[in-house]
């Protein structure tokens, strides 16, 4: 293939990638800015795909963050790109606060506590429904017995509480950062576009043939 690495990614240093990518994760949001004001679409349209991307990271569907906001998007009228470029607001160092903020919402709102001990098992939580969803499917496939007790588990004190209670933070994080985002891509092509303009016109001006002789001689 073409776009092969010659020499494949060691394990481990592909999982540091992820969780610090070169240059830290300051570089990175600097790429993923630079990259959304470069868009080729309307201001509206980008700033609703970053509106969705950005709203997807406070859902608790991890793993399936670019299908949701490609959905959500599109719902929307936004710009694909943009959409699945925003998810990046959700990364190894924001998941956490972002994730006690929904699942402390969620609870608030459907009367139940969040105490201390289940944030510090909500990893665990997630570890006993892969761990049921995997043994379920060996069940299935070789025989044996179902047990879907860490799922249930899960669901009710994890994902239910996550999913309802990302809704209101995440609506508040995606439409600040819309509002910020339109005039600043606004301003970013108007720039661009005078300075590409500036440049046709210095091109068009050197390359515009100078006339032979001067006027004296043409009156000679």
């Amino acid at each position: 293939m073409v776009f092969k690495r010659r020499t494949p990614k060691p394990f481990l240093r592909a999982i540091w990638e992820f969780l610090w990518p070169r240059g830290g994760w300051a570089r990175a949001f600097q790429y993923v800015k630079h990259r959304l004001r470069r868009l080729p679409d309307q201001p509206e349209r980008i700033a609703r795909g970053i509106w969705a991307g950005v709203f997807v990271t406070f859902t608790p569907f991890y793993g399936m963050h670019f299908i949701v906001a490609a959905i959500i998007s599109r719902l929307m009228q936004g710009n694909l790109i943009a959409a699945l470029m925003a998810t990046f607001f959700g990364n190894p160092l924001t998941y956490v606060p972002i994730g006690l903020v929904s699942l402390q919402t969620g609870h608030w709102i459907l009367g139940a506590e969040l105490n201390e001990e289940a944030q510090r098992s909500f990893g665990g939580k997630f570890v006993d429904a892969w761990s049921d969803l995997w043994g379920n499917l060996k069940a299935w496939l070789f025989g044996g017995d179902t047990d879907w007790t860490g799922l249930h588990v899960f669901y009710d004190e994890v994902f239910f509480p996550y999913l309802i209670g990302g809704i209101v933070p995440g609506i508040i994080a995606a439409t600040i950062c819309y509002y910020l985002s339109v005039p600043v891509i606004r301003a970013y092509q108007a720039r661009r576009r005078g300075a590409i303009k500036a440049k046709f016109d210095a091109l068009k001006a050197k390359a515009k043939p100078k006339p032979k002789g001067g006027a004296a001689g043409k009156a000679e």
